[in-house]
């Protein structure tokens, strides 16, 4: 499993800045992005050809009763979901992933994204593929493969955590309220007897798998084995190549929008703002329930959307260097380095403790459980000969203490770095 492979990612018709999942600036606008490795105008390819078969097609399930307690997608539409019934010895276990798919900060960009499978079940697919964490084969998801595996879909723009409206313009912020709403649908379906439970998420949802955690583990009764599962989900509070916060303002923005401070921790809020307490960085020291972060040092979309975005690269100093790493200057290339120095910094503190769990691979990646090339293959990214799906099982089923952090950008060969042609 050693064989490097790039994937590369072609963009078609549009330009990536209409494809990056979360927002980035244009100009003096900030315009709502669509999703990072799943639009469909993207299409990811490997260097080295797949032989994998093809993963099972699950379909779309709306929540009925969510409208009646005010459950709905920015455009007032029912949430949804994807469930494939568990197996075998897996029948009794529940992993609960969550969709991600950036956020949305202004009156202007949530009106655009109602438009969108990010804002209205009217635009969801009615099915949609199960690869990674959520495969149904063991050879491609060997721990989880007999779980029940759902995919909470993913259109309220606040990481699940918003609770507000805006009358005017007509949306709905209701984040929260469609979280409980799936948690309620998905109990009555059999999850409350579940004798293992995993709350996973990638990027927007990989935030949304740390907010929720501690109230997912409340769900269940204390013997039923619950643990949460974060994807490319920690999002720094960094500095952009401008020298500005360009992720501070877009936080800011959807906490103040959507009253997001109303679902995050008290103890945290104590402290800080509620913006700061909307970072990762700030809020997993207080999640109680065990909590596994996966990451990409060089995490690609914080790359293209938080530390270069336009607004802080007017003249696309960046451009290359963010297409491909392989074109950055020694200066780009250590201002990244100081990006994954202040990850690891930020860190320590929760690897400190002895239920957490670290896999910090250095590649410029992102959501490395939903990709089957990174989650379990035959050329899978490695730390310490050992591939991320294990990693996270080892850590899961309490088989090893997992704190896996690579050494720092160019040693590691396994990495599926994305290139953006």
């Amino acid at each position: 499993m050693t064989n490097k492979t790039t994937m590369k990612l072609v963009l078609l018709a549009v330009g990536f800045a209409c494809l990056v999942s979360g927002v980035i600036s244009s100009g003096s606008d900030t315009h709502s992005m669509l999703s990072f490795l799943e639009n469909g105008a993207v299409s990811v390819s490997s260097t080295k050809p797949s032989s994998l078969p093809q993963p099972v097609m699950v379909g779309l399930t709306l929540i009925e009763g969510a409208a009646s307690t005010g459950a709905v997608c920015l455009d007032g539409t029912l949430p949804g979901y994807h469930l494939d019934r568990g197996f075998g010895s897996g029948a009794n276990s529940w992993l609960v992933h969550l969709e991600g798919g950036g956020w949305c900060n202004t009156i202007r960009n949530c009106v655009y994204r109602k438009a969108s499978r990010h804002g209205s079940s009217k635009y969801m697919e009615s099915q949609i593929p199960f690869m990674g964490i959520l495969s149904n084969k063991a050879e491609e998801n060997p721990d989880f493969f007999n779980w029940n595996r759902i995919k909470l879909r993913y259109c309220d723009g606040a990481s699940f955590s918003g609770d507000s409206h805006d009358e005017s313009a007509q949306l709905q912020f209701r984040g929260q309220k469609i979280w409980l709403a799936a948690m309620e649908e998905l109990m009555s379906k059999g999850m409350q007897n579940a004798e293992q439970a995993l709350l996973s998420g990638c990027s927007a949802g990989g935030l949304a798998s740390i907010i929720h955690c501690d109230e997912f583990r409340n769900s269940f009764p204390e013997s039923t084995k619950v643990k949460c599962l974060s994807d490319a989900g920690f999002f720094l509070d960094a500095t952009d190549v401008s020298g500005g916060h360009t992720l501070r303002n877009l936080f800011e923005g959807v906490v103040q929008l959507q009253e997001v401070q109303k679902n995050l921790p008290s103890s945290c809020l104590n402290k800080l703002d509620p913006t700061s307490c909307f970072f990762p960085q700030n809020m997993a020291e207080h999640v109680q329930t065990p909590l596994f972060i996966l990451n990409a040092a060089y995490d690609s979309w914080q790359v293209q959307a938080s530390l270069a975005p336009p607004s802080a690269d007017p003249f696309g100093y960046w451009n290359d260097c963010k297409s491909n790493h392989a074109n950055c200057s020694s200066s780009q290339i250590q201002f990244l380095q100081d990006f994954r120095v202040q990850l690891l910094n930020d860190l320590k503190d929760f690897s400190s403790s002895s239920q957490t769990g670290l896999f910090i691979n250095s590649c410029f990646s992102h959501c490395q459980s939903e990709r089957q090339g990174t989650w379990f293959s035959d050329d899978s990214p490695l730390l310490g000969n050992t591939p991320i799906a294990v990693a996270v099982a080892d850590w899961y089923f309490d088989r090893e203490v997992v704190k896996a952090i690579d050494c720092a950008y160019p040693c590691d060969n396994t990495c599926h770095h994305l290139v953006f042609k």
